[in-house]
């Protein structure tokens, strides 16, 4: 029986010629990621080892963007034990203010993935990278810590569910949508400890921005990574930002999954994710009216310039509703700064917008968009759970920046063709 895309990649790092599903095997790492929330853990862990140094001191990465720029003392408590790990450590990839994005944006933008690695992260949504051919996956600090020390660590091998991407998509549908589509359909724990791989014909459609927002919640599936086939959409991006050799490794034909489906681009619609999980997915044409009270657009999965550019568009020469918060995240620093550039931060400024430096910030209700109680949300976020953006009474609706941006004009939630466009 031949291997899908994450077993090859997990075969080569474990120097092995063949794995199965439900392997237990110990691989060699190409990056170890932390946070200012999940690496003090780490760190701390580390201290005990008695060792000085970390394995590579150019594959151990930390981003401060959860409470970064510091909301409170703890946070800046945390950072500052980062920032003294790495200085001591002499840890090459070290991103804080002024440097920062969001951790899941800034890694494919700095070209510290490339096809082929293998990664793993202290936060959930590190599957993200598995856009760009990697095998990618969160786990916990103290696994980082042991990552950080040996350059190592162990996985059971993933069985694997296959979409079949065929088509392209409608105007104002858009990647949110796909996946909001695929968890509704296989729930949020459809593909439980399994690798999600996207392959077809309609990969061409579907952008790198695409990509790594639907690699991003594949955990929302319960996946243990997503990953799409590489390609040449895969290639041009990474062209000017990777500069070290790496491997493409596609699915063999007979490759064993244990489900298949075909996902047509062309039929999805804008869709939204209610409360309070991803799955409870659901188009216009079962929406009934929600007012809300705050809009927010960034997150690792969709504040790159992409969204941005959407959202602009959608409110140029509007306004944000009375009584509506809008609150734009560009997930890094060169998005920030080519928003200002295209003159997206003046629009947004216009229509009656906030726009935040970057930062993960209102998503896990750490702060710049906390919900009180029987507020409601729509957000371009990836996590809908109770409690998971304030109150634990309030509401997130998980949807696309374009529904996003035209409900905050309306002031309830909506699709952009109610505005005629």
């Amino acid at each position: 029986m031949g291997m899908t895309m994450t077993q090859k990649i997990l075969a080569a790092h474990a120097g092995l010629d063949h794995v199965e599903a439900g392997q237990l095997i110990l691989v060699n790492l190409d990056r170890v990621l932390g946070n200012d929330i999940t690496s003090p853990v780490a760190i701390r862990e580390f201290n005990k080892l008695g060792t000085d140094h970390v394995f590579d001191k150019d594959k151990v990465t930390m981003v401060m963007d959860h409470f970064a720029p510091n909301k409170d003392i703890k946070a800046a408590t945390q950072c500052k034990m980062c920032r003294d790990f790495c200085n001591e450590k002499e840890v090459t990839h070290f991103y804080d203010v002024g440097q920062m994005g969001i951790e899941h944006a800034l890694l494919p933008e700095k070209g510290l993935v490339a096809p082929g690695d293998c990664v793993i992260g202290a936060d959930s949504h590190t599957c993200t990278y598995g856009a760009l051919g990697a095998f990618s996956t969160g786990i916990g600090s103290t696994d980082m810590c042991a990552g950080m020390a040996k350059g190592k660590t162990w996985f059971k091998v993933p069985a694997a569910i296959k979409f079949n991407i065929v088509g392209k998509l409608p105007k104002y549908s858009a990647a949110k949508d796909v996946i909001l589509h695929i968890i509704g359909m296989i729930g949020v724990d459809g593909a439980l400890y399994k690798s999600m791989e996207f392959s077809g014909e309609g990969l061409k459609n579907l952008s790198m921005e695409d990509r790594r927002c639907m690699a991003n919640m594949a955990i929302e599936a319960g996946a243990k990574n997503g990953i799409f086939a590489v390609d040449d959409v895969t290639l041009d991006y990474i062209k000017d930002k990777v500069d070290r050799e790496y491997k493409i490794y596609k699915a063999d034909d007979d490759a064993e999954y244990e489900a298949e489906y075909t996902i047509d681009l062309s039929q999805i619609k804008p869709t939204v994710a209610f409360p309070h999980l991803p799955e409870n997915a659901r188009t216009f044409d079962d929406i009934p009216e929600v007012k809300i009270d705050q809009v927010v657009i960034g997150s690792c999965t969709n504040g790159r310039i992409e969204d941005l550019r959407c959202a602009a568009e959608i409110l140029d020469g509007k306004k944000v509703a009375k009584n509506v918060r809008a609150i734009i995240i560009p997930a890094t620093q060169a998005i920030y700064l080519k928003a200002m550039e295209n003159g997206l931060l003046k629009d947004f400024i216009e229509a009656g917008c906030v726009v935040s430096t970057p930062t993960c910030g209102p998503c896990l209700g750490g702060y710049m968009g906390i919900l009180a109680e029987g507020e409601r949300c729509i957000s371009t976020t990836n996590r809908n759970f109770v409690g998971r953006m304030g109150h634990v009474d309030s509401e997130i609706y998980l949807a696309s920046p374009a529904v996003a941006a035209a409900s905050a004009v309306t002031g309830k939630i909506s699709c952009p063709c109610e505005l005629g466009l």
